[in-house]
């Protein structure tokens, strides 16, 4: 029998400046060399101060890692072992966990205006998001523009119709519209819709507020421009066969 092993392991780091423990996945085929420098992001102590110690799931000590050019995988290291990093430069249980400790930069905003080093500065260099006044007014017209298609087309249905919704990526649906008309969860013009079938998502009422009433699971709201009003009778799906 062949026995599969998985490239990858999970393991739990502890450390001495730490009292957290974290949870990271390895390649087994790194060497311990290469395992200290990914640990030194995670822990907040160099490579070469490091000492570590491998325990296993139920925490048993089981060895020393100290051999820099070994593979990890050489290691009997499974999902879920703990490896402790002991840390030789001097520092101190939570040293790194107490931000309040930390000095931290503060600039004023008018100080931030003028520096050509910062965010702002480079967003407003290259016209990114709002500082493009010319994507911002052509996203604002193109909003605009949808809003009145949206209500273009709802003031075209009518309560009481029969309906086919099409929703992009969904099974088409039949069904009768109950609601049309801008709601309180979401902006915008919205037709509830009662189907014909159990594929709605709820009764009529979202979020506290009821917009009409139905069954549960045959009630749903869509946008205008997803339902097209007709003559769309409900289906029998055979009952009255024989």
């Amino acid at each position: 029998m062949e026995v599969v092993t998985n490239p990858t392991v999970n393991v739990r780091l502890t450390s001495t400046l730490s009292s957290f423990e974290v949870q990271r996945r390895f390649n087994r085929g790194i060497s311990i060399a290469e395992l200290k420098a990914k640990l030194e992001m995670v822990i907040g102590t160099s490579a070469s101060s490091m000492d570590l110690e491998l325990f296993s799931v139920t925490d048993k000590f089981l060895q020393k890692m100290d051999d820099n050019d070994a593979l990890l995988g050489s290691y009997a290291v499974d999902d879920d072992s703990r490896i402790h990093v002991t840390d030789r430069s001097g520092g101190k249980l939570g040293e790194f966990d107490d931000v309040s400790k930390v000095e931290k930069f503060e600039i004023s905003d008018e100080a931030y205006k003028k520096r050509t080093d910062s965010a702002r500065s480079f967003m407003k260099k290259h016209r990114v998001g709002h500082f493009n006044e010319e994507e911002m007014a052509k996203k604002k017209a193109e909003q605009a523009a949808r809003q009145e298609e949206q209500k273009a087309a709802a003031d075209a249905i009518s309560v009481g119709s029969r309906c086919k919704v099409q929703v992009p990526g969904q099974p088409t649906k039949l069904g009768t519209v109950m609601y049309v008309g801008t709601t309180d969860f979401k902006p915008g013009y919205w037709v509830g819709v009662k189907y014909d079938e159990p594929l709605g998502k709820h009764n009529g009422t979202v979020e506290g507020k009821q917009y009409f009433e139905c069954e549960d699971k045959y009630g749903a709201f869509v946008k205008p421009l997803h339902v097209t009003v007709g003559d769309f009778p409900e289906e029998d799906y055979g009952l009255d066969e024989m």
